[in-house]
């Protein structure tokens, strides 16, 4: 594949000049919010979830032209998955969607992955499990584990 000025893809450019899925959404399901301490790129995932399949995902970003492009392709990748498959996505799958990345950009995809990961995690804290805890309304035990019970 062609590298466009600066060594990006055509699929970099693309995505980043023509980002998709931009913006705040409206009661998410679950918000991956994560930040590059080393150059500050943010990213911001929003995703919807129906019968544990992501069915709108969204993003905000403050970041280079790798971190909107990896925003934007990550959330085109992950609409249609299921939160199990969600936890399979890696910068490198996000690099392979970019086709590549140069290597002082990887940092981008990263954030890709992190976001995600987060944005499930948010979603799972969020939403109630179908399996009944071993621990109370307050979180303490209620009598699992205590003598003489």
């Amino acid at each position: 594949m062609k590298e466009a000025p600066g060594g990006y893809s055509p699929i970099v450019m693309d995505h980043f000049t023509h980002p998709r899925n931009v913006g705040e959404m409206e009661n998410p399901d679950g918000v991956g919010e994560v930040q590059n301490p080393v150059c500050g790129d943010r990213m911001r995932l929003f995703i919807k979830v129906e019968a544990e399949r992501i069915v709108d995902a969204t993003f905000l970003t403050y970041g280079c032209s790798a971190a909107i492009a990896s925003s934007s392709i990550t959330s085109e990748m992950i609409k249609g998955k299921t939160i199990e498959e969600l936890q399979k996505i890696s910068n490198e799958t996000v690099m392979e969607a970019l086709g590549g990345l140069p290597p002082t950009k990887i940092h981008a995809a990263m954030l890709a992955e992190q976001a995600v990961k987060a944005a499930v995690l948010d979603y799972q804290k969020k939403t109630p499990s179908p399996y009944p805890s071993p621990l109370g309304r307050e979180g303490k035990s209620e009598g699992y584990g205590k003598k003489g019970s």
